[in-house]
């Protein structure tokens, strides 16, 4: 391990981040977590998707 990575881990240690940072960070994950089980087991509907083609301009 890095002695700059045991130096951050130290200063956290003695001021550690705010209750509020906490939640901010949790909700982040949480979001991130809820789109990721929708996309994987639920999937999207096809209005939702990127790969769609439909009001594209098509050339001739």
């Amino acid at each position: 391990m890095n002695m700059r990575w045991i130096v951050r881990m130290a200063r956290w240690a003695r001021n550690p981040p705010s209750e509020k940072m906490v939640k901010l960070v949790l909700g982040i994950v949480a979001v991130a977590a809820a789109i990721y089980v929708t996309e994987r087991y639920i999937g999207w509907p096809e209005w939702m998707r990127i790969d769609n083609t439909r009001g594209r301009l098509t050339p001739r």
